[in-house]
C-alpha cells in the first residue's frame, strides 16, 4: 500500500514539473490560437521512466492544467485526451526498452499529438488554423523528444530508475 501512495505522490510531482516546463517556455502562436511549450519533455520522460499509465496520467493532467493556467480553456478537453494518449503510447512502446525502441515510441506519440491537434484546430478554428498549427506542433514534439532522450541519458547515468525512486525502506 505504501508503494501506491509513493507512486501517486511521484505522479503528482512529475505532473507539476511538466506544467512548470510548459510555463517556463510558452510562445503564443496566433495563427493557430495555441502556443508552443516544453510540456513534452515532462510527458515523455515520465512515460519512458514509469510506463504508459504514468505517461497517460501526467500527459493528460499536465496538458489540461497548462491550458487552464495560461488561459486557453478551449483546448483543455483536447489536451487531456491528446497529451494523455501521447504519454500512454510513448510509455507503452518505449518503457524499459532500448534507446532505439524508446525513440520509436516517442516518434509514434509525436505523430499522434500532431495529428490530434491538427483535427482539434480544424474543429475549433477551421482548416487554415489546422495547417498553421503543424510547424509549431512538429517543433514542440521534436524538442520534447530530444529533451526526453537527454533526460533519460542523465537518469540512466545517475542510476535513477522507477525501482530506485520507489524503493521501500525496510526497518
Amino acid at each position: 500500500m505504501k508503494i501506491v501512495r509513493e507512486k501517486i505522490a511521484l505522479l503528482g510531482v512529475l505532473t507539476a514539473l511538466s506544467v512548470v516546463l510548459g510555463l517556463v517556455v510558452h510562445i503564443p502562436l496566433p495563427a493557430s490560437k495555441g502556443y508552443f511549450n516544453l510540456l513534452e519533455i515532462g510527458i515523455y520522460t515520465t512515460a519512458l521512466l514509469l510506463g504508459g499509465p504514468a505517461g497517460l496520467f501526467v500527459g493528460g493532467i499536465s496538458g489540461l492544467l497548462l491550458d487552464l493556467i495560461l488561459g486557453y480553456p478551449q483546448w483543455m478537453p483536447f489536451s487531456l485526451l491528446i497529451h494523455g494518449l501521447q504519454g500512454y503510447l510513448a510509455g507503452r512502446i518505449g518503457y524499459g526498452q532500448s534507446q532505439k525502441r524508446q525513440v520509436i515510441g516517442l516518434c509514434v506519440a509525436s505523430i499522434v499529438m500532431v495529428i490530434g491537434y491538427f483535427y482539434a484546430n480544424d474543429l475549433l478554428y477551421q482548416w487554415g488554423a489546422a495547417i498553421a498549427s503543424l510547424p509549431g506542433n512538429i517543433s514542440q514534439t521534436l524538442c520534447g523528444t530530444i529533451g526526453a532522450i537527454v533526460m533519460m541519458r542523465y537518469l540512466k547515468k545517475a542510476k535513477i530508475t522507477e525501482k530506485s525512486i520507489l524503493k521501500r525502506k525496510e526497518k
